[in-house]
C-alpha cells in the first residue's frame, strides 16, 4: 500500500475510534449537521459538476443534491444504530448494532454531487469513518462536497477525518483503497463494481442498468408521456436509471407516440436513427463516451442531424431484440427505444429480453391501471424493482411518492451480480450482534411437518 492511502486509512480508523461508542444523540447531531451543510451549499456544488463534468443540467443536479441529502436524512430520522436496536423476548434474542469501521466509498462522474453524501450520512449514521475515490473528471466536486460535509462535522466538534477524498485519483490508489478498508460501496460502470468484488473485502456493488417501460392499454397515456418525458430528460439521462426503452401495446402505439411528442420527443427516420447509432457506438459495440448526458441538440448536431425546435429527447424505432442492434443497451443519453407488442405475455417477454442482454436485476416499470398486468411483469422479470405510473428515474433510488429506500446505489442481486436486490441505504452501513438467550424448547412436531406428505405418498 501506498504511503498517501495507508496514511488515510490510518487517520480515517483514529477517528472512527473516537465516535465509536457515542450515544445516539451524539450521533444525530452529526448527521444532521453533515447533512445541513451540504444541503445549503447544493448550488455551488451543481454548479461545479457541470463546469467540471461537462454532463448534466444545473437545475436537476441543484435538485438532485437536495432531493437525496433530505430523503436520506428523513429515512434516517429516529432509526436506531446505537446500541440495543431490537429486542425480542419471546425468542429471546437483543440486537445490538455496532460500526463497521472504515468504508471505501467508489463514486461515478454522472452523479458526482448527490452520490457523496447519499454514502456518507448513513455511514456516519452506523458511526463510520468514510473515504472517497471518485471518478477523476469528478474529484473537484468531490472535493468540494466533502469540504462542505467536514463543515458539518467541524461545527459539532467531531474528527474531521471521518470523511476524506481521495484528492488525485487514479485506478491504482482506488484499488489500494478498496483492499485497505471494512467495507466498499462501489457505484458506477461495471468495471469498476467488478473491481470492487475482487478487492478481497466485503463489497455492495451495483449492476448495469438498462430500464424497459411497459406502456399497455388501460394507461392513462398523458400522464404516462409526461412522466417518461421527465424520467428520461432528467439530469440528460445521467442515471442509470432512466428510461431506456419504451414498450407499447400496439392498439395505442400511434396515440402514446403523439403523446410523448407532445413532450418533446422527436421520432427518428430510419437515416437518422443510423446516423446516431454509428455516433453513438463508432465500433458497433462500446458506448462513446462524449454523447453522455449530453444536451438534445448538442447530441443531434454531433450526429449529423436537423431536429425541432422544443425536442427534448429523441426517439428510435426498436428493430431487433439482440446484440446486433446497440439500440437495445443502456444508453445515458436523451435516446429512447421504442418498441411495440400485441399481447402482454409479448411485453414481458420483450423485458426479459431486453434486460438480459444488458441490464439484469436493475430494475422495469409499467403505466397501466390493471393490476393482474402489475404481478404478473412483478412475478416474471428478473428485476429488484418495479415502478408503477412513475417517473422511473425518479421513483427507482427513492422518491417522496413512494417507499424506496433513498440511495444512490441499487442492488441488482445475483442477476446482475450483487450480493443484494436492495436499495443501499442505512440498514446496510452497521454490524448487528444477536444476543441469544434460552427460552422454553419449540419442539417441532413430526404430525404437523409431514402430514401432508404421508397422506400423499405415506410413510
Amino acid at each position: 500500500m501506498s504511503e498517501y492511502i495507508d496514511g488515510l486509512i490510518q487517520k480515517a480508523r483514529a477517528a472512527q475510534e473516537q465516535i465509536e461508542f457515542w450515544s445516539q444523540e451524539q450521533v444525530d447531531m452529526m448527521v444532521a449537521a453533515v447533512g445541513w451543510e451540504t444541503y445549503k451549499r447544493a448550488d455551488e456544488i451543481a454548479r461545479l459538476a457541470i463546469d467540471e463534468t461537462k454532463m448534466g443540467v444545473y437545475e436537476h443536479k441543484l435538485l438532485k443534491h437536495q432531493k437525496k441529502t433530505l430523503g436520506v436524512l428523513r429515512d434516517m430520522q429516529d432509526v436506531k444504530t446505537v446500541g440495543v436496536i431490537e429486542e425480542d423476548p419471546a425468542k429471546g434474542l437483543i440486537k445490538i448494532a455496532k460500526p463497521i469501521g472504515v468504508i471505501g466509498a467508489l463514486t461515478p462522474v454522472t452523479n458526482c454531487e448527490a452520490t457523496l453524501p447519499a454514502k456518507a450520512l448513513p455511514a456516519l449514521k452506523g458511526r463510520n469513518a468514510i473515504i472517497y475515490a471518485p471518478h477523476p473528471k469528478a474529484k473537484k466536486t468531490a472535493m468540494l462536497v466533502c469540504e462542505s460535509m467536514r463543515k458539518g462535522l467541524q461545527k459539532i466538534g467531531a474528527p474531521l477525518d471521518l470523511i476524506q477524498v481521495i484528492e488525485e485519483p487514479s485506478i491504482e490508489k482506488a484499488q489500494e483503497l478498496m483492499a485497505a478498508v471494512d467495507l466498499v460501496v462501489a457505484t458506477g460502470g461495471g468495471a469498476m463494481v467488478k473491481a470492487a468484488y475482487s478487492s478481497g473485502t466485503p463489497a455492495y456493488g451495483v449492476g448495469a442498468g438498462n430500464a424497459v417501460v411497459i406502456v399497455d392499454e388501460t394507461a392513462n397515456l398523458a400522464e404516462a408521456a409526461e412522466k417518461i418525458f421527465q424520467g428520461k430528460t432528467f439530469d440528460n439521462a445521467t442515471s442509470c436509471s432512466s428510461e431506456n426503452s419504451l414498450v407499447i401495446q400496439s392498439s395505442i402505439y400511434d396515440q402514446m407516440i403523439k403523446e410523448l411528442e407532445k413532450q418533446g420527443g422527436y421520432f427518428c427516420s430510419d437515416e437518422e436513427r443510423a446516423k446516431l447509432k454509428t455516433l453513438m457506438w463508432p465500433d458497433g459495440i462500446h458506448l462513446n463516451g462524449a454523447i453522455v448526458a449530453q444536451p438534445v441538440d448538442k447530441l443531434a448536431s454531433m450526429a449529423g442531424m436537423e431536429i425541432p425546435k422544443g425536442t427534448t429527447f429523441l426517439m428510435v424505432e426498436g428493430k431487433e431484440v439482440g446484440r446486433e442492434d446497440p439500440f437495445c443497451k443502456e444508453k445515458l443519453s436523451l435516446v429512447l427505444t421504442i418498441w411495440q407488442y400485441e399481447q402482454f405475455e409479448d411485453a414481458v417477454k420483450m423485458v426479459e429480453d431486453i434486460t438480459a442482454l444488458n441490464g439484469s436485476g436493475h430494475s422495469c416499470g409499467i403505466h397501466t391501471s390493471s393490476e393482474a398486468h402489475i404481478l404478473q411483469l412483478g412475478m416474471r422479470a428478473k428485476a429488484s424493482r418495479i415502478m408503477v405510473n412513475q417517473a422511473h428515474s425518479y421513483g427507482n433510488s427513492g422518491n417522496y411518492n413512494n417507499g424506496m429506500p433513498f440511495t444512490l446505489t441499487l442492488g441488482c442481486g445475483t442477476w446482475g451480480g450483487n450480493i443484494t436486490t436492495e436499495n443501499i441505504h442505512w440498514k446496510h452501513y452497521f454490524n448487528t450482534t444477536w444476543i441469544s438467550k434460552p427460552i422454553p424448547p419449540v419442539v417441532p412436531d413430526e404430525e404437523d411437518i409431514f402430514a401432508e406428505y404421508w397422506q400423499k405418498f405415506g410413510k
